[in-house]
């Protein structure tokens, strides 16, 4: 069997080129959609950024809300059924919006249309997530589960890539009317590809009750609190996600609009305005990203990698560390603030390549783990434990970045994070998956 799975790519499964291609097309159209609302909110409210807060915290509530229903659902009903229908109904409320923007045409009609509609899709996602997430382990062999979440990774990270490139040119050159549907007919692409997925699937030998779904809850934790070391890389995760953020969404932005508008001069000064060097950043990530992803792909998949993810996590907090004192030094003391541009770019190369020697080889940890009865369940109580805190971590890091500075917050995020990746190292039950 392993001698197979070597010779024989995952793409050779036509399941997984449905469910690849489907997520391709709807991740896209998500990208491109995200992109353009956020501008749109701004350009319509006259650049009013606690509007746009609101929307975004609205919609990230609805998603976290809406998980767990996703995780009872994805573990009772067809999962590729689930899919294609939250995708057509993403497709439809999109295209609909859109048709109520053009008869509508004011401002404050848009944004009503726009809340609305973010917090419904975030709402289907929400029943999505866990149904899609858990689809891998029924439709591929266990020895390619690797290889199957490494082309993902490699999906993600050329989205990131190309597709902020193409959505600001989009946004630039389309109506947003023509965007908007285009977006639309994304989601609808993607639930036709679905819709010729097949597996084999048990229906629920009963209907799916309240007190059904939150019995179905409850089983999820009670699962989840005899998995130890799946306990320990949801707690990890928890706190990676909560001193990452504060770099990549209060961080950048910050360090952009003060130090690199301020500076007199600044590297390519003349080619890059001071904010596309947000998506430099980004690509650097992206494009590391998808080298690691490429060479896992490649690779047979471990029996256990607990201890490597915690060792490579403590890398990571060098990195971190690094970082933090780079800025100090080069940036905060006004030493070169093209050091630091150079300083961080490498930094996003180091972070975006052990990231996918850290998530690749931990969700398909968790893919094999699990059972297959119970894995959206766990899946989506897994997403609520690892990003929880997301947003409190955001307030609390532009509090930190108003009272104290960038150095300080930094300083926190490393420290944050050392602790997170030493505790990770020494635990035991990490070290025996």
């Amino acid at each position: 069997m392993n001698s197979e799975a070597k010779t024989v790519n995952v793409f050779a499964n036509r399941n997984y080129r449905l469910v690849f291609l489907g997520a391709l097309v709807s991740e896209l159209g998500a990208l491109l959609y995200n992109f353009a609302v956020g501008f749109y909110i701004l350009e319509i409210s006259g650049n009013n950024a606690f509007l746009q807060g609101v929307y975004l915290a609205l919609c990230g509530a609805a998603l976290l809300l809406f998980t767990p229903v996703g995780g009872v659902l994805g573990d009772r009903v067809n999962k590729a059924r689930i899919m294609y229908v939250c995708d057509y109904f993403k497709g439809g409320m999109i295209i609909l919006a859109t048709v109520l923007m053009m008869i509508l045409p004011s401002p404050d009609a848009h944004i009503v249309i726009l809340f609305v509609l973010g917090i419904l899709g975030n709402i289907v996602s929400g029943i999505f997530t866990p149904a899609a997430g858990a689809m891998l382990p029924n439709i591929v062999k266990p020895e390619q589960l690797q290889q199957a979440n490494a082309y993902f990774s490699i999906k993600s990270s050329m989205e990131t890539i190309l597709g902020v490139v193409l959505a600001g040119l989009l946004y630039a050159t389309l109506p947003m009317n023509l965007l908007f549907l285009g977006v639309g007919v994304c989601f609808i692409i993607s639930g036709v590809s679905e819709m010729m997925i097949r597996y084999a699937h048990t229906p629920s030998p009963e209907p799916i009750t309240l007190r059904l779904a939150v019995s179905d809850m409850k089983e999820g934790f009670l699962y989840l609190k005899g998995q130890k070391a799946i306990l320990a890389i949801m707690g990890s995760a928890l706190f990676i996600n909560f001193f990452m953020t504060p770099v990549t969404g209060n961080f950048i932005p910050y360090f952009i609009k003060t130090d690199l508008v301020n500076a007199p001069n600044y590297l390519f000064d003349s080619l890059l305005k001071p904010e596309l060097w947000s998506s430099v950043f980004s690509v650097c990530i992206g494009a590391s990203s998808l080298i690691g992803a490429a060479i896992l792909s490649a690779r047979k998949q471990e029996e256990k990698c607990g201890h490597k993810v915690a060792v490579r996590l403590c890398l990571l907090a060098g990195v971190m560390i690094v970082l933090a004192a780079g800025y100090w030094w080069l940036a905060d003391q006004d030493v070169s603030i093209n050091g630091f541009l150079l300083l961080f770019c490498a930094g996003c190369l180091a972070v975006g390549f052990l990231l996918s020697f850290i998530n690749i080889p931990l969700s398909t940890t968790i893919q094999s783990r699990v059972e297959r009865n119970k894995l959206s369940k766990v899946g989506s109580l897994v997403s609520i434990g690892s990003q929880g805190m997301i947003p409190i971590a955001s307030v609390l890091a532009g509090a930190a970045l108003q009272a104290f500075g960038s150095s300080v917050l930094l300083a926190i995020c490393a420290a944050g994070f050392t602790a997170t990746a030493i505790l990770m190292l020494a635990n035991r039950h990490v070290r025996s998956i």
